[in-house]
């Protein structure tokens, strides 16, 4: 069997597509930014077949790059942005409008709607996600309604919806497969978490006609062939996860009370908790994966606004000409100096859940500049970054001792430190830190047989730096409380 894997990673403002050996070492890659829309505010759309010409090209250049032909692909994996929706004509292959993305805020007002009339306790036991319109149904709803002969056209049949896992699966098998994993399926809020099946109950709440749905998979097993003209052979795709789960699996955190932390253009944080365990402290109950038609579970904390604080900085401040900057400018400040940035752009995720909150910058002073105001957008991850930890603290009745973290973010050794200090527990930072296309590689990599089992895939992991705490506890708790009363100024109702 050929060793070589095919990652493509569809990311909120990237697409990549990376060829890994056997050892999972990227032996060739590609990867390109693409257009966001925001058409009004609070609005975030991406162009669907935009995305999916990118994907095919940069499939075809990372394998020009590997010098790897299709046909010595074992097996292709796929791992993207989840919640994203899009929704597309059966026939003709082309979407019916843009897709909404995950940071899309359009549908606030219908979920403190659907909160006020007593849902959403239905829909926490059941998909064990709260009303919020981060997820897949309310926007899904929203097309149905305002794009024009939409849902007459979905109870006819002759339209599908997906998140971007299903609509790249669609173009790659030319329209043969509809299919979805268990981990993107249960970030729909139509999703019966613990009986792995669409919900009859949540799509009457939401009015989805069923006809729209993918078929709900493993993790790891074939979901089809590409179709030759794609790639130039009928390559198996053999695994499919949401960026957050495939990134847990790129951690190997397969053992209960391991957590992971990715640092992208949000940051998701998320423990395997083996079991569902219900959240009481507004965290998300999630599939972590599914395997021979076993679920594993986990609890997730979404932060909206991470590495993209950063890229506003750089783009909407011109404080900085390029991320790499940050890491050289925190240094010399060593701290923001009280200065707090709420990067709540898009309202504020988890465990407050606003998505009227706005952003601000608080505790300028005369003395205040650029450098402080970009060590403070870097602190912003931290603080956000304890919030998810102290939650899941709170839920498991125990407190993570080490937390493995990834993404584009974590190669800025400063902000390894930071996080390290201001959350008290060790910082891992394995050798590769885009475990996103890597858990997309392992899961395909086990569902064609390349790999036996997790154990062997765990094996492959290898820490590159280890960042200890060392900042005074007084001094962490000091910091920490003004990060608190900076969230309760900018919160819609100044919650405590």
């Amino acid at each position: 069997m050929s060793a070589f894997i095919l990652a493509i990673d569809q990311g909120t403002t990237s697409s990549r597509a990376i060829v890994f050996d056997r050892d999972g070492v990227a032996v060739g890659q590609a990867q390109k930014e693409f257009r966001q829309h925001f058409p009004h505010d609070g609005w975030v759309e991406h162009d669907a077949q935009e995305i999916w010409n990118d994907c095919l090209a940069l499939c075809r250049q990372a394998l020009r790059n590997a010098q790897v032909e299709a046909d010595q692909l074992a097996a292709i994996g796929i791992t993207n942005q989840r919640e994203t929706t899009v929704l597309w004509d059966r026939a003709t292959g082309e979407p019916v409008a843009r897709a909404i993305v995950w940071q899309d805020r359009r549908t606030a007002d219908y979920c403190q709607r659907l909160k006020q009339e007593g849902h959403e306790d239905l829909v926490r036991e059941r998909s064990g996600l709260l009303l919020d319109p981060y997820f897949s149904a309310t926007k899904l709803a929203w097309l149905l309604e305002h794009v024009d002969g939409a849902r007459r056209r979905a109870e006819a049949g002759e339209l599908a919806f997906g998140t971007i896992d299903c609509w790249l699966l669609w173009k790659l098998t030319d329209g043969r497969v509809h299919a979805t994993d268990a981990t993107n399926a249960s970030r729909t809020l139509l999703f019966n978490i613990h009986g792995q099946h669409w919900d009859e109950d949540l799509l009457r709440l939401f009015d989805i006609p069923a006809s729209l749905l993918p078929e709900v998979r493993d993790s790891a097993g074939e979901f089809g062939r590409t179709d030759p003209r794609v790639l130039g052979a009928a390559v198996p795709v053999t695994g499919i996860a949401g960026d957050q789960q495939a990134a847990l699996v790129g951690q190997a955190c397969f053992q209960p009370g391991m957590v992971k932390s990715t640092y992208g253009t949000g940051c998701f944080m998320v423990m395997n908790t083996g079991a569902a365990v219900h959240s009481d402290n507004r965290l998300l109950t999630t599939v972590a994966y599914r395997l021979n038609g076993e679920t594993t579970y986990a609890l997730e904390g979404s932060i909206f606004v991470a590495g993209a604080a950063i890229q506003w900085l750089r783009d909407g401040l011109n404080l900085i000409t390029h991320a790499s900057e940050t890491e050289a400018l925190a240094r010399r400040v060593g701290s923001a100096g009280g200065v707090y940035l709420v990067p709540a752009f898009t309202g504020l995720g988890a465990p407050w859940w606003d998505p009227h909150a706005r952003g601000a910058l608080l505790g300028l002073t005369r003395d205040t500049g650029i450098a402080e105001v970009v060590t403070a957008g870097l602190e912003a991850v931290c603080y956000q970054s304890r919030d998810l930890l102290e939650a899941m603290a709170a839920d498991c009745a125990q407190r993570p001792t080490t937390l493995r973290v990834d993404g584009g973010m974590v190669v800025n050794n400063w902000l390894g430190q930071t996080l390290a200090d201001v959350l008290g527990v060790r910082v891992d930072r394995p050798r590769v830190t885009e475990t996103t296309a890597l858990g997309a590689a392992y899961l395909a990599g086990l569902g064609c047989g390349l790999f036996r089992d997790l154990d062997e895939i765990a094996e492959h992991w290898q820490p590159d730096r280890a960042f200890e705490p060392s900042l005074e506890e007084g001094e962490r708790e000091r910091r920490y409380r003004g990060w608190r009363e900076a969230v309760q100024r900018v919160c819609s109702d100044n919650r405590q």
